[in-house]
């Protein structure tokens, strides 16, 4: 997806950052909206769809980690959550919340773009492989890597874009550990602990989808000192 095909949220209370941010995105090509506050952004997702929403976390009213949680009932949209440095509590409640990624306040444009062009990088896509559908089973999931989608039966199990790349990695190689470093990578994400902590999480929602009993999994294993290893039927 080029820049020019996505159409990016921004969604903050400060009107200076705001008008910056969307004049920034505009000249790298983006076609963008912006938002003031939660309930001006449900409301301009009611009527138009997203490549990807940047939203800052601290905002009068719903907060981000809150309308994050609640678009993730019905939205794989990507979220990105924008958070004042030394908030952990708040990053970490985001990603559990459903969000892709996040980025500390103050940062420079330029990570920030580099953060957006490296999720709607890893947005799930049709990969060209063989006419033969392969399919994973994982008890009653299914998961078709052709098409990079999860089925429960008839129902579809639908997967942020950060979980789809979590199972595109983890399809490529199943019965085989991965480690966090090496899924950091994969994931185009900087090297560090705050990032393999941030990926403990996107594996623990994942599990959520997958697993009967997500604290004692059976399909997306740990792996003692290897890191996290998909197991299918």
């Amino acid at each position: 997806m080029s820049n020019m095909d996505a159409h990016l949220l921004i969604v903050d209370d400060d009107e200076r950052i705001r008008d910056l941010l969307k004049k920034f995105l505009m000249r790298n090509e983006f076609l963008v909206t912006a938002a003031r506050d939660a309930a001006h952004a449900r409301r301009v997702l009611s009527g138009l769809d997203f490549d990807l929403i940047v939203m800052d976390v601290m905002m009068p009213g719903e907060d981000g980690v809150s309308l994050t949680r609640a678009l993730r009932e019905t939205s794989t949209t990507p979220i990105l959550l924008l958070t004042a440095r030394g908030e952990t509590e708040h990053r970490i409640a985001g990603l559990e919340a459903g969000a892709d990624d996040y980025l500390a306040k103050p940062f420079e444009p330029k990570e920030l773009l580099l953060r957006i062009n490296a999720i709607l990088r890893r947005m799930p896509e049709t990969p060209a492989q063989d006419a033969t559908t392969k399919i994973l089973t994982l008890g009653p999931i299914r998961y078709d890597i052709e098409r990079g989608e999860m089925w429960q039966g008839e129902d579809p199990v639908r997967l942020t874009a950060t979980e789809s790349q979590l199972m595109k990695i983890f399809s490529a190689q199943p019965g085989e550990p991965i480690s966090r470093a090496k899924l950091v990578e994969d994931l185009g994400r900087d090297k560090g602990q705050a990032q393999e902590r941030a990926v403990d999480v996107q594996i623990t929602r994942l599990r959520r989808k997958i697993e009967q009993d997500p604290k004692q999994p059976r399909y997306l294993q740990t792996v003692r000192g290897a890191g996290y290893m998909l197991a299918p039927d």
